[in-house]
């Protein structure tokens, strides 16, 4: 069996991929596989110069942009970290990361030097600055990336590598400060295959992976919407990287449905990647407006995960994509494969079913696996390639990554129900269970149900203190343009769907953003609103 290394892929395939084939495409910038395989060389030589040893980490604090799959490919070819910054915290958050991963290399774009330059004082671990920008308007303290990746011997390392070579993925969850999950190469590339063995056969050595790259060409022309600096987008790329395939970025700093449509056709994109309804709404509300002014039929799959994407919202896009297939992946940055769910034009399933994993088990509160069908509520496990742990975090290590009857799992905290024909019902995280009354109530199954009223674009639910139940569901809706808040009409709703239980006892109205820009809830933000909310009624 091949123990993976990315950086021994992408030497492996770069020779067979055709001279011409596209990596990077950003706007009108395009980047050939020939090409960023140099410029990545010359890169990875130059940080190796510059003392930076085999495991150091490297901190990526930038939007979507050529230089991230470029710089990440330098960095496994170094046998260097990549630790991914959220470009939406604050300074002293982001020192946080770039301080508790003990970064010695930052790569940054421009339009966040006057952050760096705030922090730059504060970091002693790291030792080289490198900025993405004009080359000749480069920070005084920084090295230009331009000229790290252009200059110098382009030729592959040459280098010995190991499996057990690391790559970061810093995760915020919903409580607690972010946590660096961290993966070994191969175990990070082993469950990206299990994960593509779901939908069709997946080269099972390297030697299988040439022979599939040269047979077939190159691989898919994938389009992350969401950013690459969190999991989903990170590891859709990274998997399109190493299957020869080509990235193509937008160019605006925000989501913007109309350019990703507009990308779509140009580049004859293949596979998009969201994060639920965020980008999907968006995303039809741009094909409803104008039928058929985007050529899509390039497109074979849009991917989401981190939360659920609607049911209605899935069938809307495959009316105008007859031949897309949509699929929502149940994973996490802990771990991979936990669950798929396929929407065509076929059919469609529920919100929230999923078929489970091979290399995953559903255990009830006493570590006894769930019977299909028995109603008991249990949560995802995942075995086989999984995380080492997070970084520097024992504690959190051992709660998340446990071992159950002598086998190691990944346990996210994902709570769901096993139906009588194997299928999995995702309930929700159990770290924002709301436990009313004795009863046990997951946000996502009371959010969906908000969420098919005609008036709500969007609701997350949440648990206040009460003193009656303990913890009073409630839930914060944000109305489509023009439509009227009426707090009775949305709890009647809900409860003609869902258990008396878990209707809310109050709704609001958010003056807030429900979300981040990664499309994930942010549950603590809204708790507090709807906190003060009921404080003021």
């Amino acid at each position: 069996m091949t123990e993976w290394n990315f950086g021994d892929i992408l030497d492996a395939i770069e020779p067979v991929l055709p001279p011409d084939a596209p990596a990077l495409i950003h706007g009108d910038r395009r980047i050939t596989w020939p090409e960023m395989g140099e410029r990545s060389n010359k890169m990875a030589r130059a940080l190796r110069d510059r003392g930076i040893e085999p495991g150091a980490k490297v901190a990526f604090y930038m939007r979507n942009r050529p230089e991230y799959g470029e710089a990440m490919a330098a960095c496994f070819k170094a046998r260097l970290t990549h630790v991914n910054i959220n470009y939406r915290y604050k300074p002293d958050e982001v020192h946080y990361i770039f301080d508790d991963s003990d970064a010695e290399v930052i790569v940054y774009s421009s339009e966040f030097r006057e952050c760096i330059d705030e922090l730059k004082e504060r970091l002693g671990k790291v030792r080289i600055f490198v900025e993405i920008g004009d080359p000749a308007a480069i920070a005084p303290f920084a090295e230009p990336y331009e000229a790290l990746a252009t200059q110098g011997d382009g030729s592959p390392l040459g280098i010995a590598r190991s499996p057990d070579d690391l790559l970061f993925i810093y995760t915020g969850g919903t409580t607690g400060m972010p946590k660096g999950v961290m993966w070994r190469h191969h175990d990070l590339r082993q469950a990206q295959l299990d994960s593509a063995s779901l939908l069709g056969p997946a080269p099972r050595d390297m030697a299988e992976a040439v022979s599939m790259l040269a047979a077939e060409g190159p691989g898919r022309v994938f389009l992350p919407a969401c950013p690459m600096m969190h999991g989903t987008g990170l590891l859709s790329a990274l998997g399109t990287m190493m299957t020869g395939g080509c990235i193509v970025t937008l160019d605006s700093p925000s989501f913007d449905a109309e350019e990703l449509w507009h990308a779509v056709e140009k580049h004859r994109v293949q596979s998009v990647a969201i994060v639920g309804d965020a980008f999907a709404k968006p995303m039809l509300a741009a094909l409803d407006k104008d039928p058929g002014r985007y050529d899509t039929s390039s497109l074979i799959s849009i991917v989401s995960s981190g939360v659920m994407w609607s049911r209605e919202v899935k069938e809307g896009l495959v009316r105008h994509i007859r031949q897309v297939a949509l699929m929502d992946a149940f994973g996490a940055s802990e771990g991979l494969g936990y669950g798929l769910s396929v929407t065509t034009a076929l059919g469609s399933v529920q919100t929230a079913k999923f078929v489970i994993g091979e290399h995953c088990d559903v255990f009830d509160e006493n570590d006894a696996k769930v019977i299909a069908g028995s109603g008991v509520p249990g949560f995802i496990a995942r075995k086989g390639a999984i995380p080492v742990g997070y970084y520097k975090d024992p504690e959190k290590s051992a709660k998340t990554f446990r071992t159950i009857a002598g086998v190691r799992y990944s346990i996210p905290g994902d709570w769901c129900q096993v139906e009588a024909d194997g299928s999995l019902t995702l309930l929700g995280r159990g770290s924002v269970c709301i436990n009313t009354a004795g009863e046990k109530v997951y946000p996502e199954e009371v959010e969906e149900a908000l969420k098919t009223h005609p008036s709500v674009a969007d609701a997350l639910v949440v648990g206040v203190p009460d003193e009656k139940w303990g913890q009073a569901v409630t839930g914060v809706v944000i109305l489509e343009g023009g439509a009227d808040f009426d707090e009775a009409t949305l709890k009647a709703h809900v409860r003609q769907q869902l258990a008396g239980y878990k209707t809310p006892k109050a709704v609001y109205l958010a003056s807030i953003a429900l979300r981040a820009s990664n499309g994930k809830a942010d549950y603590a933000a809204v708790r507090d609103f709807a906190i003060n909310q009921g404080a003021a009624r």
